[in-house]
């Protein structure tokens, strides 16, 4: 087991939504606060290599954790098929090379549940990753991730680079992104209920049919796994990361009016996709090689996101 209080540990994307859970999870588990470095993109663009090279060699990190992604929802997927491609690609690639390179203990690759093929038998087993072609619209994004796992598999195979794979489902829970051009479905139909509530409007908009089911993991509880992981898990095989259930977009959007006390119209239109059908995931290798299992029931972590967006946005802080 990796013994996290002497080490340093350098998170790319540490500021951000997942990023400042994970900080705050390593200082949890006894990493002190001054060994770990958590990346800013304006300091460090990580799709350039000279950026990559002077992050290895300013900080000197044991461990890293590489969080930071070129992500948003299927509007922002289809816009910029190539830039999601190309960013997430870079990225990943440098990053492992230069840790190898640096002699990094340990590099903790954050693959993506799109990553999946489309039409993966319910509940996604690890072993599926690889029968089919991902869901159009996250392809780009989702090969560009899981090229991480062939990276770290064939450092594994040729170096000896500890490097390990964690797929972690869509994420949910206070500060996440809530920008309408690049949010995901929670934060999105968040900001749509309670924006319809405070104009008095009695319709909501929604993407696609609502028959496509998703899972979701809440922020902290990620974190947790991430950082377990990265003290436990010794395999180069892909972990999947998720709480266990499954539910309908439709579902969704009807609780989510009710805790935001929208009680108008959900109008769905069709004519916008649905992504990936289903989306639930096994989660019994994670339980199995680091003990991770999700704690927050999903009714009460909605909850808490709803209190959070509706507190920032009354200070002015939320989009």
């Amino acid at each position: 087991m990796l013994d996290l209080g002497r080490k340093r540990v350098v998170v790319t994307g540490g500021h951000g939504f997942l990023g400042s859970a994970v900080v705050r999870g390593l200082v949890s588990h006894g990493c002190p606060p001054d060994a770990v470095v958590a990346v800013r993109h304006a300091e460090f663009d990580l799709i350039h290599e000279e950026a990559v090279r002077r992050l290895y060699d300013e900080y000197r990190p044991d461990v890293v954790i590489h969080l930071a992604a070129v992500v948003g929802g299927i509007g922002a997927n289809r816009a910029n098929p190539g830039t999601f491609y190309y960013e997430n690609l870079m990225m990943g690639a440098l990053l492992m090379e230069y840790a190898r390179r640096a002699g990094v203990e340990k590099f903790v690759s954050i693959g993506t549940i799109c990553a999946y093929p489309k039409h993966t038998p319910v509940p996604f087993r690890e072993d599926a990753l690889w029968s089919g072609y991902p869901e159009e619209t996250n392809a780009p994004y989702g090969i560009a991730k899981k090229a991480l796992l062939v990276q770290g598999q064939a450092y594994r195979a040729q170096y000896g680079f500890n490097s390990i794979y964690l797929l972690p489902v869509n994420l949910y829970g206070p500060g996440d992104n809530f920008d309408p051009g690049s949010s995901h479905v929670i934060p999105a139909l968040i900001k749509k209920c309670v924006d319809a509530v405070e104009r008095g409007d009695r319709r909501v908009e929604v993407w696609g049919t609502g028959r496509a089911t998703r899972e979701f993991l809440y922020v902290d509880d990620a974190a947790e796994g991430i950082v377990l992981a990265t003290e436990r898990m010794e395999s180069d095989e892909p972990a999947n990361l998720g709480a266990g259930f499954e539910i309908s977009i439709k579902d969704l959007a009807e609780l989510i009016a009710r805790l935001t006390g929208f009680d108008g119209e959900l109008a769905w239109n069709a004519s916008q996709p649905d992504g990936q059908p289903r989306r639930s995931l096994d989660t019994s290798r994670a339980a199995a090689l680091f003990g991770f299992r999700a704690t927050t029931s999903f009714e009460v972590g909605l909850q808490r996101t709803v209190d959070w967006y509706r507190t920032e946005r009354t200070a002015g802080r939320a989009s």
